[in-house]
């Protein structure tokens, strides 16, 4: 049986490239990969060439014309690149909340590829909705989720071959369901053999039910109980050193909405019958209404700045119209590019990769790539 979810929609099993397969192919770039797989592809499919901003080939500087074409083409090692304009603050604040974005999946490296999709299928009661093996590249990928990826949150998850243990870290905090009835579902997870690190228990001051475990690579996930939604795979949390700061990053670099902020200076949480006093602020991001679309949870404790992101969580792919723009809108508002906006070889899908202030990383795709890959 399967957890009892409000929804959960099933999708053919497809096989197709993928331009987050591009980024596992780098030690630097996304899981880690073991030193003794074969560099010479990967480090080509990395190399692109140099992104010459405008204003350094015409020596002035141009604001974004709101969302409105205002891009050339150079050409670099024998292939056009599309580059983007110096922007201002006004002008970039104002295409960021235009651009048509969605949290796309996250991505995370398992030990074991089979045993992890036996787990979210038959615990959570998620879909397999494709699987890829590069056995030249030496990884796999599988995408799981509760719906067709053109329209759900996915999560992605990737074995490397001959590496079957990450560190998770105490940074990444945990994947959110939502489910129709948290103790029922709980025991059909608990009948699967599943770790539960958390009984059911209502939010402080709610009466809302929750409940926490485990996975077998010590994902935390946290089963929130909520009426019917068409985004059970609904939330991402992770911890950050300055709430506001935080905040203040993603609703003018990412576009997100700041859905609802919480301070708890003395919530009482029990983890495997250990009580402690945690102190902390949260705050909720996304792009659209948290009962109908996955969100960020960014959480703060009071008085830790820095966390063990560990190697295990990678990041979360967001959708947008331009790369280009995007990528100057986050150097602009105090994100560091570590990926710059181009397509990718091999694949023609157009990316940018960059880090936020608290180092978690974020991989842009454009969205018209993204589809065509899913088709």
């Amino acid at each position: 049986m399967r957890p009892i979810l409000p929804t959960a929609s099933c999708s053919s099993i497809r096989s197709f490239p993928s331009f987050t397969t591009a980024l596992h192919l780098s030690p630097q770039a996304r899981c880690h990969l073991s030193s003794n797989s074969n560099p010479s592809r990967r480090l080509a499919l990395l190399q692109l060439g140099t992104v010459i901003p405008q204003a350094q080939l015409l020596g002035v500087g141009t604001k974004f014309a709101g969302a409105q074409e205002s891009l050339i083409e150079t050409n670099t090692n024998g292939s056009f690149i599309r580059v983007s304009p110096t922007v201002s603050e006004e002008g970039a604040a104002d295409w960021v909340k235009k651009d048509k974005r969605r949290m796309l999946h996250a991505v995370c490296c398992v030990g074991d590829l089979d045993r992890t999709i036996e787990f979210y299928t038959e615990c959570l009661g998620m879909t397999l909705l494709r699987r890829r093996d590069i056995p030249e590249e030496r990884f796999s990928n599988a995408f799981v989720g509760y719906g067709p990826e053109d329209s759900h949150f996915a999560i992605e998850l990737t074995y490397n071959y001959g590496v079957d243990k990450y560190e998770v870290g105490t940074g990444f905090g945990h994947f959110g369901i939502a489910v129709a009835d948290v103790s029922k579902t709980l025991d059909l997870i608990k009948a699967k053999r599943g770790k539960v690190i958390k009984e059911p228990g209502p939010i402080e001051g709610s009466s809302s039910m929750v409940a926490f475990i485990e996975d077998p690579d010590g994902y935390k996930f946290k089963l929130m109980e909520r009426k019917l939604t068409p985004e059970p795979l609904c939330q991402v949390m992770l911890q950050v050193g300055d709430i506001d700061r935080s905040v203040g990053f993603y609703e003018k670099a990412f576009g997100m909405e700041l859905l609802h902020k919480k301070e708890n200076p003395a919530y009482k949480v029990s983890m495997t019958d250990n009580l402690s006093l945690v102190l902390y602020s949260s705050a909720t991001m996304g792009y659209g209404p948290e009962d109908r679309n996955a969100v960020l949870e960014l959480r703060y404790n009071y008085g830790v700045t820095d966390y063990d992101k560990g190697n295990a969580y990678v990041q979360i792919a967001i959708g947008t119209d331009d790369v280009y723009k995007t990528a100057e809108a986050v150097n602009l508002f105090g994100g560091k590019i570590t990926r710059e906006p181009g397509p990718l070889p091999g694949l023609a899908t157009k990316i940018t990769v960059c880090l936020d202030p608290n180092g978690w990383k974020s991989a842009f795709v454009d969205n018209k790539d993204f589809d065509k890959e899913l088709q």
